[in-house]
Parts: structure tokens; C-alpha cells; sequence
């Protein structure tokens, strides 16, 4: 079920995905890979198993400070040992939702831009959607760069700069509240999705979320209207 709380954006041009739980199942190679690190640095399996798909939305490291309470140091180590584990993992860590290839080639065909801005890593980001055979779909792919902190508001910033869309005429799509308010800082609207099981409802309205979407067919209609959306989604 959509629900809706603002602004109709089914004749914004250029549409910015947010990469993990967005784009991509990478939840489950995420939280395993995060567990086994936090598990290692002595953190407590009950307090890991509660709140380790928190991970999934903030940027690394800041993440584990926000999440687990580690100083900046420490996040910093495990951020590091988490991405030499990581880095291993091939095409399995980020199989893109069913139907979203469907839905990005619709969108291409009817004439929108489509980016990516994520807090993941650049090089993360690249071999992700190559894995996906994917490069093709996407005008502007932006990540992090390691050993730098970028907010989700700059990788915004830098989508749009890249890509040359202007606020008014964008939507950005994210499956956490980081999204939205990211999007809001840039002063566009943020459709929220809860298909990759990381945020909810609540969250991403409470957030400021203008539409909140179940399933990848509902957020066809979200972005291309009820009367451009195909069945074949649902």
C-alpha cells in the first residue's frame, strides 16, 4: 500500500537512488559481515543481533559510533576490518530487488535521468552495479571515497552537480531516514521504500518522507503516475 504525505513527483525528471536496501539486497552480507567484526571486538551477541541492521543507512564509521556507542578509534578499526572482510564478498553481496532493472529501463525510456548517491563506497557502488550489468542505466554513479566522511547531503549535492538536474526538477528514493533528510537538505522531496526490510513506515513518514512505498510496482507509480505505470511490477 502507498501512502502518501505531500507532493505529486510523477513529472520530476531525474530520479536519485540511494544504493543499499534501495537499489539492492546487500542487507544480508551487511549485517553478516558487521556481525562477525562486532562479535570479534567483544561486543555482546544479543546487543549485535538487536541492533546490527541499524548499520544499514549512516555513513562508515560513524555508523558504529551511532549504533554500538565505539569512540571514533575504535569505529575507525572496525570500520577497516569490516571492509577487508567486505571487499571479499563478490556478486552475492548486492543482487539488485526484483523488478528494479525492469523499472530503471522504464524510466529510461521515458526520457528520466537516473543517479545513484549513496554513503557506500565508490569503488563499492561501481562493482555493484557492473555485477547487476547495470552501468548502462545510470547516469551518475556518486559513493564515498575511503578515508573521507561524506554526509548524504553532500552525495546528493554532487549527484545533481553531475548530472546537471536542477532541485526542482528531482526525486530522490531511500529506504532510511538518513535519505530523506539528506534530500530535504538539498530542498528536494524523498520517496521512502520499504521492500529491502531496513526502514519503516514510520521512520520515513515521520522523516518527512512524501510517499512511502511497499513494493518496487508501487514505487513505479510513485515516480511515473498511475496512468504510466506498467503491470508487470506487480
Amino acid at each position: 500500500m502507498i501512502t502518501r504525505h505531500g507532493i505529486d513527483v510523477s513529472d520530476r525528471r531525474c530520479i536519485v537512488f540511494d544504493f543499499d536496501g534501495t537499489i539492492a539486497d546487500t542487507k544480508s552480507a551487511i549485517v553478516r559481515t558487521a556481525s562477525t567484526v562486532l562479535l570479534e571486538w567483544g561486543i555482546p551477541r544479543q546487543v549485535v543481533e538487536q541492533r546490527v541492521g541499524e548499520l544499514i543507512g549512516p555513513p562508515f564509521p560513524e555508523a558504529f559510533s551511532m549504533v554500538f556507542g565505539v569512540s571514533p578509534d575504535d569505529a575507525a578499526l572496525i570500520t577497516s576490518r569490516y571492509r577487508e572482510i567486505y571487499f571479499r564478498i563478490g556478486p552475492e553481496a548486492w543482487p539488485f530487488f526484483p523488478g528494479i532493472r525492469t523499472l530503471l529501463e522504464r524510466l529510461r525510456r521515458k526520457g528520466r535521468m537516473t543517479c545513484i548517491a549513496s554513503s557506500k563506497l565508490q569503488v563499492l557502488i561501481e562493482r555493484g552495479v557492473a555485477d547487476n550489468d547495470a552501468s548502462g542505466l545510470f547516469d551518475v554513479l556518486v559513493g564515498s571515497q575511503q578515508g573521507v566522511v561524506d554526509t548524504k547531503e553532500q552525495a546528493i549535492r554532487a549527484a545533481l552537480e553531475a548530472a546537471g538536474c536542477p532541485a526542482h526538477d528531482t526525486v530522490m528514493v531511500g529506504d532510511r531516514f538518513h535519505d530523506v533528510d539528506g534530500a530535504k537538505a538539498v530542498g528536494i522531496p524523498c520517496v521512502g521504500v520499504l521492500f529491502g526490510g531496513t526502514g519503516t513506515r514510520e521512520e520515513l513518514a515521520s522523516a518527512g518522507a512524501v510517499a512511502v512505498a511497499d513494493t518496487v510496482g508501487e514505487l513505479e507509480e510513485v515516480l511515473l503516475g498511475m496512468g504510466e505505470a506498467g503491470l508487470a511490477l506487480r
